[in-house]
């Protein structure tokens, strides 16, 4: 889910044990390759995400310091159709040309004897992402104007993206619409199978009612497929402003509303308990509401959003199952990052989040 905030010097931390690499191979990679690389290597680790890796790569000091941010996967065994980072970098190679917030990729490297699996390294975009908490810059939580703005940003945002022509991009064959919400239901669902750490029957009946309630698509378009308000960043004096996209490495075409639902599964209303490990903060004065939110988006895209309490349910299902993906890679020691010791909980509590969500 959301990787990096590649933006501001304090989110990043030294690298965590297990999670390094050999630099001089890397600077030996990189040689040539990108502006600036034939200075000294520097890399940190940025500390936010719970999923895919990424750092913030530097060669040089003071003036001549050029900076880029690489992503790789998470250790251990992960999905086959998410993680992939030659499928990012080709969505952003032919999306910041159309979709200029999206950050421009230089390098693609699958050759796992390099830093120990395929990365790509993309240029570092300069603004402020908004987690679990909004920064003192724009109020700290307490302008409602601010906060309005980034909720209306995040909405906003989305609906610019799925406007963009996935021909005029090269992207027109990206994916397999057709059947699209079917396919993803019951490949989540397998996901969980494949990641379970205990039976959780909520989960299995969440997992039915989704296929028994699909409802019909409309017209594809490109979908980012994990849109959150941490995978965006925004002008460093206004919140309003959006200046990057991040996080593309499940970018294909299918149902726009998957995008809302999943956006919508983080985005609580004032007295609900927040949803995930690290929930949007929604319930400042000023947000709008998620029936707001959900009619902003019709507004600016035309769209039907009738149908969008079932996308809700869905984006909250695969919420928990990335959790409890994460959770199982911890469990089977295949990462040492203890902030994922209490996924499972969250993992189940968000299952059951989803079946109350239903309509």
């Amino acid at each position: 889910m959301a990787e990096q905030n590649p933006q501001l010097p304090t989110d990043t931390i030294p690298i965590r044990p297990g999670e390094g690499f050999d630099l001089a191979r890397l600077a030996e990679y990189l040689h040539g390759k990108l502006p600036g690389a034939e200075a000294p290597l520097t890399v940190q680790q940025f500390a936010g995400g719970h999923a895919n890796l990424t750092y913030l790569v530097g060669f040089g000091t003071g003036p001549s310091l050029v900076e880029y941010v690489l992503r790789r996967p998470p250790l251990g065994p992960v999905a086959a159709s998410s993680h992939d980072m030659g499928r990012e970098y080709r969505a952003l190679f032919a999306l910041h040309k159309g979709f200029p917030l999206a950050p421009r990729p230089f390098v693609y490297c699958e050759d796992p004897a390099v830093i120990g699996s395929p990365f790509f390294v993309m240029e570092r975009r300069h603004g402020v992402v908004v987690r679990g908490v909004i920064p003192e810059r724009f109020g700290g939580g307490r302008d409602a104007t601010a906060n309005r703005k980034l909720s209306e940003v995040v909405i906003d945002t989305l609906g610019q993206f799925h406007a963009v022509d996935p021909a005029s991009v090269g992207l027109g064959d990206l994916g397999k619409p057709a059947g699209f919400l079917r396919r993803q239901v019951t490949g989540w669902a397998e996901r969980f199978e494949r990641s379970k750490t205990v039976d959780l029957p909520v989960a299995d009946e969440l997992a039915r009612w989704l296929l028994d309630h699909l409802p019909a698509s409309g017209e594809p378009t490109l979908l980012h497929n994990d849109w959150r308000l941490d995978n965006l960043a925004v002008a460093q004096h206004d919140p309003g402003c959006c200046v990057a996209v991040y996080d593309w490495d499940m970018c294909t075409r299918g149902d726009p509303l998957a995008d809302l639902g999943t956006l919508l599964a983080l985005w609580s209303d004032p007295g609900e308990r927040p949803a995930g490990t690290n929930p949007m903060p929604t319930q400042s004065p000023g947000f709008l509401s998620r029936a707001q939110a959900t009619a902003r988006y019709h507004e600016r895209t035309g769209r039907d959003v009738s149908a969008v309490p079932y996308y809700l349910v869905f984006g909250t299902f695969k919420m928990a199952v990335v959790l409890q993906q994460i959770f199982f890679r911890y469990q089977r020691g295949q990462t040492k990052d203890t902030r994922f010791a209490g996924l499972g909980p969250a993992a189940e509590s968000l299952f059951q989040l989803g079946a109350a969500r239903r309509p």
